[in-house]
């Protein structure tokens, strides 16, 4: 990534998308600064690119910095980012850490219904009890 970024002569739309991949790439190595700073490079070349704000919100979660997670996650889901169900899955972590347990039922409940195949959602909604009041 770094290369292209430096040597290839990309559109706005691909260099944005670049940086995306190469923040989500720091991001599994728990380097949420350089994801983020990544992420921002992204939204400066194509600002509607929903990844990179959704990427940026799961940066802050890992920064336990939940609150701003969320804000920005819900701005990139505004965009229509090409997989939602992560941002919602990222998302309803963010929620249940600040213990906004309704919130974060609902968003695991959001992946696992738009992307029924993927299990992670389902586990984590099978530890919750639903009640009605």
């Amino acid at each position: 990534c770094t290369l292209a970024i430096q040597t290839e002569l990309l559109s706005d739309h691909d260099l944005a998308g670049t940086y995306v991949n190469r923040g989500v790439l720091y991001m599994s190595m728990s380097a949420y600064e350089l994801a983020q700073h990544d992420f921002e490079q992204a939204m400066k070349f194509d600002p509607k690119m929903g990844e990179a704000v959704v990427n940026d919100g799961g940066a802050l979660i890992g920064e336990k910095k939940y609150a701003d997670g969320i804000a920005e996650i819900t701005r990139g889901l505004a965009l229509n980012p090409e997989e939602p169900e992560k941002a919602y899955f990222n998302r309803a972590l963010a929620y249940e850490s600040l213990d906004d347990l309704k919130s974060a039922y609902y968003d695991y409940s959001k992946a696992a219904e738009l992307k029924p195949n993927w299990a992670e959602p389902r586990d984590e909604m099978a530890r919750f009890t639903v009640s009605q009041h």
